[in-house]
């Protein structure tokens, strides 16, 4: 069946939030053997052709698949998009798939590397959006883990953090699409560095150094917009 020919249905955004829990518990890796197994059969038939194996597998990653890319483009539009576009690669390269890393990393790689390159065009084209995302789909607070008990009773203190927040924001935006994802992927994917340089297809050092020079960055930047 030809790949242009497959449909994957795209879930809204407000059922993926129903799901909140099943999503993150795909977003980690397989470590039951019996999972890994069942999945790794499922591969196999779907190399072979079975379009009910390969069905198995959408439903296993479309909700974390939709949730990845919304979290990292913060559009979703943009996200339905990549959801389709990342199935249809899948569905048309399973092939060489050759089970050196998981199917987990693999959809995922295709996932970043999609993103990547609409992060890439979006800079471009200066339409970097003021809003982020999070990975339930809501609207990201960057400050949430800055304690202030005196938050909601201090009118001052709110303000200061509104406008330390949109600098953040606008920090993030200095940096480079790659540097961009890879700081999101460790700090708001609370994923690994060895499981980014996969996605990425690089190492796990140079996804260290990479996040290095987005933290630096970061930091300069918010200091010269003190």
């Amino acid at each position: 069946m030809p790949a242009d020919a497959l449909r994957i249905p795209v879930p809204t955004t407000a059922t993926a939030h129903q799901q909140g829990r099943a999503i993150q518990s795909s977003q980690r890796m397989p470590t039951d053997v019996r999972d890994r197994t069942t999945e790794t059969e499922l591969i196999r038939e779907a190399q072979q052709g079975s379009r009910a194996a390969f069905d198995l597998l959408v439903r296993q990653y479309d909700q974390a698949v939709l949730r990845l890319a919304l979290h990292l483009t913060g559009s979703e539009q943009d996200a339905q998009d990549i959801h389709q576009e990342a199935f249809l690669k899948a569905y048309r390269y399973l092939g060489n798939f050759r089970f050196e890393c998981s199917f987990y990393t693999w959809i995922y790689r295709i996932v970043t590397n999609l993103c990547l390159d609409q992060l890439r065009r979006r800079k471009a084209r200066r339409e970097d959006p003021s809003v982020m995302i999070d990975a339930s789909g809501e609207e990201l607070d960057l400050l949430s883990n800055v304690s202030d008990e005196r938050a909601g009773a201090n009118p001052d203190r709110e303000l200061q953090r509104k406008i330390l927040g949109e600098r953040i924001q606008a920090a993030l935006e200095k940096l480079t699409p790659r540097e961009r994802m890879v700081f999101e992927l460790k700090h708001y994917q609370g994923l690994k560095l060895r499981t980014i340089g996969e996605m990425l297809n690089t190492t796990e050092e140079t996804a260290k150094n990479t996040l290095f020079r987005a933290t630096r960055k970061l930091r300069i930047n918010l200091a010269e917009m003190r």
